[in-house]
Parts: C-alpha cells; structure tokens; sequence
C-alpha cells in the first residue's frame, strides 16, 4: 500500500508496518464506561487492508491488569497482555503494550482489541469493525450501461439501472436493482458484515436449478451509512467468483483478498 501524499501528519514506517498520527478524537467504551479518549491516536497498519488504532497510554482511563502472557510480533516487538477493567466489567486479554518495541511511537500506547469494546467513536459517530482509513475513498456512482450477471453460465441478474462503486483497493463493484436480479435463485445466509463506510451487510447464498450451490455470493446493504445511501437495497457479487458481462463483453475476473 502506497501512503505517499500524507502532508501534514507525522509518520513512520517499520519494515510492513505504517505508523500515523491521526487527527481524530477517538473514545472506547465497555460496560456503559469510558476506557479511552484521545485527541492524539496513533494509526498502525499491521496488515496491508485497513489500520488499527493504538492510543498513548495517558488516555486511557480504565484499569489495566497484567496477565504475564506475552505476543511477539517481528516488527512491533514483544507486546504484553493485559486485562482491561471498568468498574466491575473485565475485557479479558484485550489490551496489549509494547513498552521495548522497535518502533519508538509505540512504546507508550495501548492496543485494544477491536471486539472486545462495546462502542468506538470517531468524533462523535460510533464507527464499526476497525477504524476508517483516510486514504481509502469510496465513489458511488450511477451507470446505464447493460450489466449481466452470470454463475455457471445462468443469468442470475441483468440490469441498465445499476450502480457502480469505487472503493480503495477493492475491484469495483456493480449493485443492481432486486427488481433486476433472480431473486428465486438467491437464499438470504446468517452472515453478517460489517464495513466502516458502507454499514452493515447481509448475505445471499445462490442456489441453481442444477442443484448447484455458492455461499455468500451476494450481498445487500438494506440501511447502509449516510454516506453510502446510494446502494441502500441493491444485491451485489463477487466479480472474482462470477462471470460480469458489460454492454455484451463479458469481463476477465479479478483478482482480490475475496477471490
């Protein structure tokens, strides 16, 4: 991941791992009470996809409790495992420090497991699943074009009125109109995501009179988030798993963590 064109933050970078100060006010609640809240969080992309918040320990407001265990990582160091208590509610393993790590910006923050908390917020909006990552941008874009959807040679959706969503990282994707798409063929699945700029997603497994069957397949955001009301109620598929025809021209499959 290229994090070129960052004026006007303070960064380093570590062998895989990207370090940034964030201009957010960040707070972390369990149990109805406060553990953190900062204005200076520090954003560390351990993995290439989206980065995880790791605030400077003064901020922190809760309790942390060694356990003696330890997680080594390579490039951020030995980190030791805490419990974090509020009141009478414990997180159990769900902070880690790394006062010897290599990298020096990490040496006097807390991570604290995602999960684990009940409430982020950025600002004053909670935000879900990990934090937004400021150089992913999401374009959602209206097209006319002719969009045909196809698993197995089976034309499971086709439509002249979808959209088109751009997102970092990610191959495009088409959300088309339930109206345009074989509903009979799809059955709604258990799984549930969640995205920080979409909202919350549930899935379709899609179910072929040959008796074939592909979990997951499709997805819907029924209510997404303010920014992304364009796609609410549109199905969309994984490109890498189904054949994508534009205007006649079916389109080579992507390649992606989804393929």
């Amino acid at each position: 991941m290229d994090y070129s064109g960052a004026a006007a933050v303070s960064r380093a970078a570590r062998g895989r791992v990207a370090v940034e100060t964030g201009a957010k006010r960040v707070r972390v609640y369990l149990g109805g009470r406060l553990v953190a809240d900062t204005v200076r969080p520090l954003l560390v992309w351990e993995a290439p996809y989206y980065p995880t918040y790791y605030l400077p320990r003064g901020d922190v407001r809760a309790e942390l409790v060694p356990t003696g265990q330890q997680r080594r990582s390579p490039s951020r160091g030995t980190g030791l495992v805490h419990d974090v208590r509020v009141g009478v509610v414990v997180a159990a393993g769900a902070a880690l420090l790394h006062p010897d790590s290599p990298i020096p910006e990490l040496r006097d923050t807390v991570r604290l497991a995602w999960d684990a908390m009940d409430e982020w917020l950025e600002e004053d909006e909670p935000v879900y699943t990990h934090p937004r990552d400021p150089y992913t941008r999401v374009d959602i874009l209206a097209s006319s074009r002719h969009v045909r959807i196809e698993v197995e040679g089976v034309t499971v959706a086709e439509s002249r009125a979808a959209r088109i969503v751009h997102e970092t990282h990610l191959p495009p994707r088409w959300y088309l109109p339930l109206a345009d798409v074989r509903m009979d063929l799809l059955r709604a699945s258990d799984t549930v995501t969640h995205c920080p700029y979409k909202g919350t997603a549930g899935y379709f497994t899609v179910e072929l009179d040959s008796g074939r069957s592909f979990e997951d397949l499709a997805w819907i955001y029924r209510y997404p988030l303010p920014e992304s009301q364009k796609i609410a109620g549109l199905v969309a598929f994984y490109d890498e798993r189904v054949d994508v025809h534009l205007d006649g021209v079916r389109q080579e499959r992507p390649r992606s963590r989804f393929g």
